[in-house]
């Protein structure tokens, strides 16, 4: 780093596995700051949010982040200035790859062995959410790949609030020939998308094999409705969106459609079921991590 360069800071506050959601799902705006949620050694819903400035941050953008944090309480921690080094690097120091089905999900700092006959996804922590390394993300990884296995057909999908586009990128990856769309509200996340899939050769735009990236508020948005109707939804967003839009997400997805739901704490999953089966869908399956529940529900062929 040159002299005149500006000097890195991090701040640390202990969060809980659900603020950590929050964080990761949430449109958060905080000029020059990098926010990363990490789970720490040993789990039990330890976690813990790094925020990293360039320049000592004054007491008002570190209260801003503190209110991230809900459950903190007592003194604000002093922020630690960093070795003059790559900030961004040193933020995603611990992302240990993993594999979750026949993904392997890593960073470019830290690749690994890719396990024979797994499909490598480099996703770099950013300010969109969905590196794989979050139990919501990396079960709907697993479903996925579970439904592949037992025979699923996709000839057109959606993923809904891409973040990333990990999700998407690994369902075009299990139905080459869908149809493949991936919306965020986030104009951010659309633009990490669009460089995650130049990273990883995923094409893009609309055409049968790609990925029609477009930043989108929610499923009743014109161009998803113009795409629809779906024969599979993710959504990996949090509980109170999703009973919020399970009319609009059910109306998109096809009769017999399966749809994938995450960024649910266990504790909430009833609700969101109960909101789907009043639109006409049913559970198939749960899977639970953590304290994290993914749901997957097929629309009722019935269902109007």
């Amino acid at each position: 780093m040159s002299a005149n360069a500006p000097q890195s800071w991090k701040l640390t506050l202990a969060c809980t596995s659900a603020e950590a959601e929050a964080i990761g799902c949430a449109d958060v705006a905080l000029a020059d700051v990098v926010l990363m949620v990490t789970e720490e050694d040993g789990g039990a819903g330890r976690w813990r949010l790094d925020a990293y400035f360039e320049g000592k941050p004054p007491l008002a953008l570190r209260r801003a982040v503190a209110a991230l944090v809900p459950s903190h309480t007592g003194p604000l921690p002093a922020p630690e200035r960093l070795p003059d080094n790559d900030w961004v690097t040193l933020s995603q120091a611990g992302l240990e790859p993993i594999v979750a089905g026949r993904f392997f999900v890593h960073i470019a700092a830290c690749q690994g062995a890719v396990p024979p006959g797994a499909r490598a996804l480099r996703i770099e922590a950013s300010r969109a959410f969905g590196t794989g390394h979050h139990e919501t993300t990396t079960g709907c990884l697993m479903l996925l790949d579970a439904m592949k296995r037992r025979g699923a057909r996709v000839d057109h999908f959606i993923d809904l609030g891409t973040g990333t586009g990990l999700l998407a990128f690994a369902a075009l990856h299990l139905w080459p020939r869908a149809y493949a769309t991936a919306t965020d509200i986030d104009p951010v996340a659309i633009e990490m998308a669009a460089e995650n899939a130049r990273i990883n050769h995923v094409g893009t735009g609309q055409g049968l094999g790609r990925v029609a990236l477009a930043v989108a508020d929610g499923a009743a948005d014109p161009l998803i409705a113009r795409r629809a109707p779906y024969d599979l939804v993710v959504a990996n967003i949090l509980a109170g969106p999703l009973i919020e839009m399970a009319a609009d997400i059910t109306a998109i997805a096809a009769p017999g459609a399966q749809i994938v739901l995450a960024g649910l704490l266990s504790t909430q999953a009833g609700a969101v079921a109960r909101a789907y089966r009043r639109q006409g869908c049913r559970v198939a399956e749960r899977l639970v991590l953590g304290d994290w529940t993914i749901l997957r529900l097929r629309r009722r062929p019935c269902a109007q």
